[in-house]
């Protein structure tokens, strides 16, 4: 595996990945060793950001392949999932094809917690939404009944929610192809988060819109339709994170509201209610890092700490962006990204608490996408050593997946 030199500018030209001759050159600056681990003509992308996509030997990196990137995904087009073997010239190894994916969080593909061989990911049937573990090294598949959002650490349950009204209410995070029988009800008391066991596939539904757009809503809770969205286990799995969504009169923007309940639904605490919160990500079983809205601070990175009412600013000089933040593994660093600034680049960045140190790791053009749920974020992801981090991008003009090595700067 080789890495190109690092603090260099970095050319890509967009023939060489087999996209047209006659596109621009793109352009990518890279400040550690970075290189591409997927190529045209097909594109390449793993989406969101707070899932394993390192198994646990580092070897092996998800992803899928899509033929097209300037539509939404439509009920048939399939896309092919399959890994990078770092070990072997990044050969790329299919496994499966599934339907039920979006641009943001593509088929929702994760290395299965605690296992080192299979892998979860949604897929579509005749009928409804699902999902599959499945042995990528033997083939074995076990279908489940309905479709993951976020797996428990403990790999042996997930919560789920409605794709397709998740499709309809923020497109490009939800899925395409069928209808909600619900679609008119603004926040339906049929309609929530399931709790799946991924053993015996039973599922219950364990909170519904209705209980908290009615226990816990305002003056502008009937205005617009109401959906859950962003579910994620803490480290532990004994309490999840969910966001409570409507859209205000003629969907012209959004209330948000942060909450967190135990695993059964039940113990629901509302962590920020003023109007936008964003993304997040646990720390522990207790710490939460979110770019939210605070009555006092405004627009900032918050530490929250669950069902207290403590909060905290985080670096408000530093970190002055909304991105897709994690914790390195080792817990010292945040890592995170931003959107396209003026010249369109998005700048990947590290910054330690402790010390206050930001490292910026590199920048990353795009172009304007015709629609937003086309963008593609960087949408950073650790491996589970904390010293490698893969990207998705459009630096060379087409969906790749790239790899930074970090080392050198984790050890500093």
């Amino acid at each position: 595996m080789r890495f190109q030199t690092s603090t260099v500018l970095i050319l890509f030209i967009a023939l060489s990945l087999s996209v047209s001759a006659t596109a621009d050159t793109s352009l990518c600056e890279a400040e550690v060793p970075f290189m591409a681990l997927t190529e045209g003509p097909m594109a390449h992308w793993f989406a969101y950001y707070d899932k394993f996509q390192f198994d646990p030997s580092d070897r092996y990196v998800l992803a899928m392949e899509v033929g097209f990137e300037d539509r939404a995904p439509r009920a048939d087009d399939a896309i092919v999932l399959g890994m990078i073997d770092l070990q072997d010239g990044n050969k790329w190894i299919p496994f499966a094809e599934t339907t039920a994916w979006c641009w943001q969080q593509g088929a929702m593909l994760q290395w299965l917690p605690g296992s080192s061989e299979e892998v979860i990911y949604n897929i579509r049937t005749e009928s409804d939404y699902a999902s599959v573990i499945h042995n990528v090294f033997t083939g074995e598949k076990r279908q489940l009944p309905r479709p993951v959002y976020a797996v428990n650490p403990d790999g042996k349950s997930a919560v789920g929610l409605n794709f397709t009204r998740l499709g309809d209410t923020r497109p490009g995070y939800g899925y395409n192809g069928f209808e909600d029988p619900l679609h008119e009800e603004l926040h339906p008391d049929s309609e929530g988060i399931y709790h799946l066991d991924l053993t015996t596939g039973e599922s219950r539904t364990i909170i519904n819109l209705n209980q908290i757009a009615l226990g816990y809503g305002n003056e502008t809770t009937a205005l617009g339709k109401h959906w859950f969205n962003h579910l994620l286990y803490n480290t532990d799995g004994s309490r999840f994170i969910f966001l409570h969504r409507w859209h205000k009169e003629n969907r012209k923007g959004r209330f948000t509201q942060g909450f967190t309940a135990a695993p059964d639904g039940s113990d629901i605490f509302c962590f920020n209610d003023n109007g936008m919160v964003s993304h997040f990500i646990w720390r522990d079983e207790k710490e939460i890092l979110a770019w939210s809205t605070e009555k006092e601070t405004g627009n900032k990175f918050h530490r929250y700490f669950d069902q207290s009412d403590r909060v905290e600013v985080v670096a408000p000089e530093v970190l002055i962006q909304d991105g897709h933040c994690t914790w390195s593994p080792c817990g010292n660093w945040i890592l995170t990204d931003t959107y396209p600034d003026k010249e369109r680049k998005q700048t990947l960045l590290l910054y330690r608490p402790a010390d206050g140190k930001r490292v910026d790791l590199g920048r990353f053009f795009q172009e304007r996408a015709t629609e937003e749920q086309l963008r593609c974020d960087l949408h950073p992801s650790w491996n589970r050593a904390g010293t490698q981090i893969c990207i998705d991008s459009l630096c060379s003009g087409q969906r790749q997946v790239y790899l930074l090595d970090v080392g050198a700067v984790i050890r500093n």
